[in-house]
């Protein structure tokens, strides 16, 4: 008879811990975690890092429960990526013809957030005594550029074409930062990046005015490419006026 009340009881506390298991591991149906959606990840043009980075310290702080993580680099680079399977929610591009070989139906929404024009950056004490866009062509100046196919590049070759000028190039860089560190570091004359770069790198660099017949003028892009509620705070706070003000705080015209 003991033997088997305390089969009985063991048998009984067995079950419980069986129920109690399974009650931690279920949950009611509709309440399963949604932490992808407190996560918005976020693609943008290698101009935009310090802007970006300022306005992810920003929303995170009105938004607790909502981390921002943020990755830079050519607006041509970041298109292939996302059009190959590269997980975001968000992309911000330097300039509207970047967006065009983005996949559409991966599309939820786009807006113009900010422009930028062009701008050149010089050494703070500027060897190569530039003044105008047509110095860049004289004979042994040290030009840096960016690449051919990423939006700085072809702002810029836009410019020299309207400026009639053939700039003394000696290298052209993948993204617009790497084309400004070739100035910081003392091993180019001059360099065409966006006129946001030049207000970022503070005393680093001497920005030279291209004249408005010459300059080229981009307007950039927000895209939202998931629909879950932290995404659409996000670009809305990018698009508010605090948000808008804090992009033209580093440079970037309004959209």
């Amino acid at each position: 008879m003991r033997r088997a009340r305390r089969r009985g009881l063991s048998s009984a506390a067995y079950g419980i811990v069986v129920l109690a298991l399974a009650a931690c591991g279920s949950s009611p149906a509709g309440s399963e975690p949604t932490a992808s959606s407190q996560t918005v990840t976020v693609l943008a043009a290698a101009s935009l890092t310090e802007s970006f980075n300022q306005l992810k310290a920003d929303f995170e702080h009105s938004h607790p429960g909502i981390t921002v993580e943020a990755s830079y680099g050519s607006s041509a680079t970041l298109v292939q990526q996302v059009n190959q399977g590269a997980p975001a929610q968000v992309i911000a591009l330097a300039g509207e013809a970047a967006a065009e070989p983005l996949d559409e139906s991966l599309v939820k929404t786009s807006s113009i957030f900010a422009t930028n024009v062009l701008e050149i950056a010089v050494p703070p004490d500027n060897p190569g005594n530039v003044h105008d866009v047509n110095d860049l062509g004289r004979t042994g100046l040290k030009v840096v550029l960016c690449a051919e196919t990423v939006p700085c590049g072809k702002a810029a070759d836009a410019t020299f074409k309207k400026a009639r000028v053939v700039p003394s190039v000696v290298s052209r860089e993948v993204d617009v930062k790497a084309t400004l560190a070739k100035v910081k570091l003392g091993e180019a004359d001059a360099a065409v990046v966006y006129h946001s770069d030049v207000v970022a790198a503070g005393g680093a660099v001497t920005g030279v005015t291209i004249r408005d017949p010459f300059n080229t003028s981009l307007r950039y892009p927000i895209i939202t490419l998931a629909d879950d509620a932290s995404t659409a705070e996000f670009v809305t706070y990018v698009l508010s006026p605090e948000g808008l003000a804090t992009l033209q705080s580093f440079g970037l015209g309004a959209p």
